[in-house]
């Protein structure tokens, strides 16, 4: 295996090492378990891709790009406010429909994207969705733009959440993959240590607002 997927490997087996992965009903992540169930080469071509592409979008130099593991929301939702046994109680906009979810019958679904605590500043949701700017790897990476992917980030980055105040700059996350709800757009952001699913201007496009451009692999 490549340095890039032993690592990867690693990071995923360490962020989900949590005993409600087995108790929802998920395969345990394991090294034997990731290694061979995911295609690791098509995951770093990915990465390297996705970095390349947004290598001038504004605050490039804050970004890290990855491999994210989001699980099947049946067993475990993360478009939705999530377990109590991991964070403080979220704050859902009651308005929020149930969200767009990853295609596939897996347990788990591998996503490369952000992984670190911010994403390219690239406009509002109504830039990014203006923009021709976003396919890479023959995939439109604002398909997956979603709640559920970020959500899932939420948890992996652990003790050091994205868009979290108590990083060295506060920002949120634009989903540009859900449609509008009430002519507004859906956000995420951690703040007062919940996380909090939001809607909000469709045409801000503050420093603050970032997104996350995502290949399925």
């Amino acid at each position: 295996m490549t340095d890039f997927a032993t690592s990867s490997i690693r990071r995923l087996v360490a962020a989900w090492d949590l005993p409600l992965v087995c108790e929802r009903g998920l395969p345990a992540v394991t090294t034997e378990y990731l290694r061979d169930t995911f295609h690791w080469s098509r995951a770093e071509q990915a990465t390297r891709a996705l970095t390349s592409h947004f290598a001038s979008a504004r605050f490039a130099d804050e970004v890290e790009y990855g491999v994210l593991l989001v699980p099947d929301p049946s067993k475990l939702d993360t478009r939705a406010p999530l377990p109590r046994e991991l964070t403080a109680p979220d704050v859902f906009d009651e308005r929020l429909p149930a969200g767009v979810a990853l295609p596939g019958d897996g347990p788990w679904r591998l996503v490369v994207s952000v992984i670190g605590s911010y994403g390219p500043s690239l406009g509002s949701y109504n830039d990014v969705l203006a923009s021709d700017g976003f396919v890479v790897d023959g995939q439109d990476t604002r398909t997956w733009m979603t709640r559920q992917v970020w959500g899932a980030r939420v948890l992996q980055c652990g003790p050091t959440p994205p868009d979290c105040e108590h990083n060295e700059r506060w920002t949120f996350t634009l989903f540009p993959g859900e449609p509008l709800v009430d002519g507004q757009a859906e956000s995420g952001t951690v703040l007062k240590g919940k996380v909090r699913f939001r809607l909000g201007k469709p045409d801000r496009g503050i420093g603050s607002a970032r997104v996350a451009p995502a290949v399925l692999v």
